[in-house]
Formats: C-alpha cells, sequence, structure tokens
C-alpha cells in the first residue's frame, strides 16, 4: 500500500473536492427541524437554489441522490404505458432509460454513438411524426458525465415547440447546475434535475428537483402512486420553510455556502472559469496526441474531457498507476467505455494550479507506462491559461 503525503487530487467528474468553507458550515450543530431557526436557513437556501437554476418557480430538495431525483420525476408525471423519448449520449441516458424501463414507462431511445449531442433536428422529426401526441415527455441529459458531451437544451425545446407538440422537456442538469450555463425558465425546461456532489460542490446527499407551472398542475392529476416523492405535500410545507420529513439539516448548512461561493464568485465568471478549464485541458490532450471522444466541436464540456487510451493500452491500469504513484483519482469509462478513457474532471472549486498539478500527473503516468504521445501537454496547457 503506497503511502502518500499532500492533497489528493480528486479529478473525476464527481462527487468533487468539498471547499473548506462547505465543510466548516456542515460541522454546525444540529438543530430542530421543526424550530424557526430551521424554517430560517430552509427559506434561505430554497430562495438560493432557484438563483442558481434560474427560475421563479419552486426547486424541491429531496434527501437522496441524482437517481431519487431522476424517479421523482418519473413517479409525478408519468404512468405505466406512457411513451417517452430519450437520447442515447452516454451511460447516464442509458441508466434513466432503465429507470423509466422498469416503472412501466414505454421508452423510444434515438440510438448515438457517446459521441455527440442530443440532435433536435431528429427530436424533431421524431415529434413531427407522432401525429397521435403519444409522447408525453422527451428526456434529454444536458451534459453527459460518462462522455463529456453538452446538449443544446433550448434548442431541444425549441424543436418540440415548432411541432406545437405537447411533451414536457424532462432534462438532467446532474453535472451541469453550478458549471454550466443553464437556465431552467428561459430554455422552457419543465423538470430539471440535479444533486449536491457536482458543481454545487457538496457531498452527496440532496437530490434537487426544479419544476414548471406545466408540471405541478400536471403532477395534480397525472403520474403514478407515490408517497416520499410526492411534490405537492413538498411545495406546500416548503411555503414556510419546512419538510414533510426528516431534512438533511447539516447539507443545507453547507448548501448556504456554496451558493453563497457560487454568488461571490459570480455566475458568469463562475462558468468562465470551467470554460477556461477546459479549453486548457482540452490544449493538453491534443498535445499529447491523444484523442478526445467528444467529435462535436460545439459540444465539448467545460465540466470534463474524456480522453481515447490509444489502441492496446488499457485506461484502467493507467488510472490504477497514477492513484498509486501520484495520489490523483481519474474518472474510469463507464460500461461500454471501461478500459477504453479515462476522464479528466475540472469543475467545482477547481483552479488553474489544481489543473495544472492534475495534468502534469497525467503527463507523467503516460511517461511512465510508456504509453504513446508527445510530453508536451502541460506547457500546451500553460500557454493556453
Amino acid at each position: 500500500m503506497n503511502q502518500h503525503f499532500g492533497q489528493h487530487f480528486l479529478q473525476i467528474p464527481g462527487p468533487s473536492a468539498v471547499p473548506d468553507r462547505v465543510l466548516r458550515a456542515i460541522s454546525m450543530p444540529v438543530i430542530d427541524h421543526r424550530g424557526p431557526e430551521f424554517a430560517d436557513l430552509a427559506n434561505m437556501v430554497l430562495a438560493g437554489i432557484k438563483r442558481i437554476f434560474k427560475t421563479e418557480s419552486p426547486v424541491l430538495i429531496f434527501p437522496g441522490s441524482g437517481t431519487g431525483a431522476w424517479e421523482s420525476a418519473v413517479v409525478n408525471l408519468l404512468a405505466e404505458g406512457d411513451r417517452v423519448l430519450m437520447v442515447e449520449t452516454g451511460h447516464f441516458a442509458t441508466q434513466w432509460r432503465k429507470l423509466t424501463e422498469k416503472m412501466g414507462i414505454e421508452t423510444e431511445f434515438i440510438a448515438g454513438n457517446w459521441r455527440n449531442w442530443a440532435d433536435p433536428e431528429q427530436i424533431r422529426a421524431r415529434l413531427a411524426a407522432d401525429t397521435g401526441h403519444k409522447i408525453k415527455a422527451v428526456m434529454v441529459v444536458h451534459n453527459e458525465t460518462s462522455s463529456g458531451v453538452v446538449s443544446p437544451i433550448k434548442a431541444i425545446r425549441e424543436a418540440i415547440d415548432s411541432e406545437i407538440h405537447p411533451a414536457l422537456l424532462l432534462v438532467d442538469a446532474i453535472s451541469s447546475l453550478g458549471s454550466l450555463n443553464y437556465e431552467h425558465d428561459a430554455w422552457g425546461a419543465d423538470v430539471t434535475v440535479t444533486c449536491s456532489q457536482k458543481g454545487l460542490m457538496l457531498p452527496p446527499g440532496l437530490a434537487f428537483v426544479a419544476l414548471s407551472p406545466r408540471a405541478i398542475e400536471q403532477a395534480r392529476t397525472g403520474g403514478s402512486r407515490r408517497s416520499y416523492w410526492d411534490w405537492a405535500e413538498m411545495i406546500e410545507l416548503n411555503r414556510t420553510g419546512f419538510f414533510p420529513y426528516t431534512p438533511a439539516t447539516n447539507l443545507l448548512y453547507g448548501l448556504k455556502e456554496a451558493i453563497a461561493l457560487l454568488e461571490e464568485e459570480g455566475l458568469a465568471n463562475v462558468f468562465a472559469r470551467h470554460d477556461r478549464l477546459a479549453a486548457a485541458a482540452r490544449a493538453a490532450v491534443r498535445s499529447w496526441g491523444l484523442e478526445i471522444l467528444c467529435e462535436n466541436e460545439a459540444a465539448h464540456s467545460s465540466v470534463l474531457t474524456a480522453v481515447v487510451m490509444p489502441e492496446g493500452h488499457d485506461s484502467d491500469m493507467f488510472r490504477r498507476h497514477v492513484l498509486a504513484k501520484y495520489n490523483l483519482s481519474l474518472g474510469q469509462g463507464l460500461t461500454r467505455l471501461k478500459g477504453k478513457i479515462f476522464r479528466i474532471g475540472h469543475l467545482g472549486q477547481c483552479n488553474e494550479l489544481v489543473l495544472m498539478g492534475t495534468l502534469s500527473g497525467i503527463e507523467m503516468g503516460l511517461r511512465d507506462l510508456q504509453v504513446p504521445h508527445v510530453s508536451r501537454g502541460v506547457s500546451a496547457a500553460m500557454s493556453c491559461l
């Protein structure tokens, strides 16, 4: 077992590193979640998270994971036998499909190669053919964490509207909210889900569901049987600063601090920082002579960069090496990409020096294992920055 000194570089695309200010906030004493002090905290974070989603409508906060937020969207809006349209952008789009199918929802899945975005024109064409309006929802992953591909949500909403189709738009912003520009209201999303451990820089444990007035109205009479994930009870009690069951109190303290960090930097500056770091990471990969998984220049993610290993070299073996020797954690390739790619996370509180340390560890690892490359990626990133 290797003994490491100094900082561990957690450069997976989530959970992301938690800032010290957030960790200290989480360590606050536990308070009565039925008392006035908690109501003040809840009202503050419920208002603040709406600003991060850029919405005037309710954002619900459940103790849970992003997968729980997915399930919340499904059970409140869809019933067994309903049909939805999804696009195969990567592992997590596939996982969302599995969840809906387990719940008896018929899923049309537009096939993809995991290297490009959800094409608005393909979605428009499929909805144009749905003259009977059997498709109840279009479900899209904004930032596909497995592949480093971002889909154009606003253009997808416009494609739906161009066909005057009543389908709801459900968006997974799990790895994008707080790192990439996302506008729930302006882009016309009906439901947007995310979780705490990515751009919000918290530990895992909170699931967020942003709603539209149309989604709230449809949930009143539609959907499936539900209890824990029921929106109506949560919306009602949130009006007074409370929850229908025990909330994750100390994570809400952390959320308050995370929102403050984002707003102190300014959301536009947060997004620009992510863009700048991502451009540097891509410059390094190209200078190494390695391939970026995302084939569409317009779809490159600023949350992570997925790197294709050369033929005959296993990405998991490479990841194990840089972890053991340099105390650097990189994201693995998931399912069909296992052993074929590694993922560099540059989200959350990541800055220039953290990124440069990460890229240095990767370049040293490539040299150690004699992976074919040109040893100038770090200098290319430095020049970019």
